[in-house]
């Protein structure tokens, strides 16, 4: 009996990975479409490496031919000057133009929390774009929103407890009273290869079970690692030169103006149900040792297309 084939960008990298091990584990073939075929492949050769190959349309439908399903991770956080918002928005229209052309089954689909197409913020803007162009595409689809995911390849969380660990004070952006709902990366995975088996079109807030505000956030972790700090309140614009002076320091961008805008927006909050089951606080208290230890740098990762993400 012929395996089911499913297809997953950046399977060797951070939710793309931990959604790969789920369909392994459930007898899937899987496939991934990645920039990073080069890197180190966690799964003993198991999956096969496609490059993306937005560039050439017919070789990127190829590549999808007999896939049942697409999950697709694919996206940048944020502006640069290797990589642009648009950019992503245009390659991920070409892959969905390339899965409904190699007759994919279903797309399972990563946005964000609150995304409209009315927004000033790129980030969101672009994810309901592509939302639209996924329910307009005629493919059966779920679409999945995050808010801050969460596990042992993390940026956000990580980075929180590292400044933690090096700094005598922490800021948050103004009064850090906008929440944040995090998903812990294997209960995204979970969710994702679900509804991969489903057949209705879904829309679905990623969200996990515990609501913080930032500044709780910040507090909750450093208590946990054992680095309790003065949370202090500073302006918006000033916040954004130490990240971005920091930034410099470790080589990597931070946080974006962007990114604090949405934050402050209250974009990354929602009143839907949970849907993951791991609290944050749990999984801190258990890697509480090796949290912050060691900075995750988002560039360093885009830059180094041969070495695994580093775990904690």
């Amino acid at each position: 009996m012929t395996q089911e084939l499913h297809v997953v960008t950046g399977a060797f990298g951070y939710t793309g990975k931990y959604i790969t091990r789920r369909l392994l584990a459930a007898g899937v073939r899987v496939r991934t479409l990645t920039n990073s075929v080069q890197r180190e492949n966690p799964f003993q050769g198991k999956v096969e490496a496609h490059p993306f190959n937005f560039n050439d349309p017919p070789k990127l439908v190829e590549s999808l031919r007999g896939a049942s399903v697409l999950y697709n991770t694919y996206w940048v956080r944020f502006n640069h000057a290797d990589f642009k918002h648009a950019t992503a928005v245009e390659n991920t229209l070409t892959l969905f133009r390339a899965a409904k052309e190699a007759g994919v089954r279903r797309v399972v689909h990563v946005s964000i929390t609150n995304p409209s197409e009315d927004s000033p913020l790129e980030y969101f803007k672009g994810k309901a774009a592509l939302e639209r162009a996924l329910k307009e595409s005629g493919l059966a689809y779920a679409i999945l929103r995050p808010t801050v995911i969460f596990g042992e390849e993390d940026i956000l969380i990580n980075n929180i407890a590292w400044t933690l660990r090096r700094f005598p004070v922490f800021g948050v952006f103004g009064d850090g009273q906008y929440r944040l709902q995090p998903m812990y990366v294997d209960d995204m995975a979970k969710l994702a290869v679900e509804q991969g088996q489903r057949q209705e079109n879904a829309v679905i807030d990623a969200i996990g079970p515990e609501t913080f505000t930032y500044r709780d956030l910040v507090r909750q972790i450093g208590g946990i690692i054992g680095k309790p700090r003065p949370i202090i309140s500073i302006p918006p614009a000033i916040g954004y030169v130490i990240g971005a002076v920091l930034g410099a320091f470790v080589g990597d961008v931070m946080i974006t103006r962007e990114e604090i805008e949405g934050l402050m927006a209250d974009l990354l909050y929602t009143q839907s149900p949970p849907a993951g089951e791991t609290k944050l606080t749990d999984w801190t208290h258990e890697h509480a040792a090796e949290l912050g230890q060691k900075y995750a740098s988002e560039l360093a990762r885009r830059r180094d297309r041969k070495t695994a993400y580093e775990r904690l």
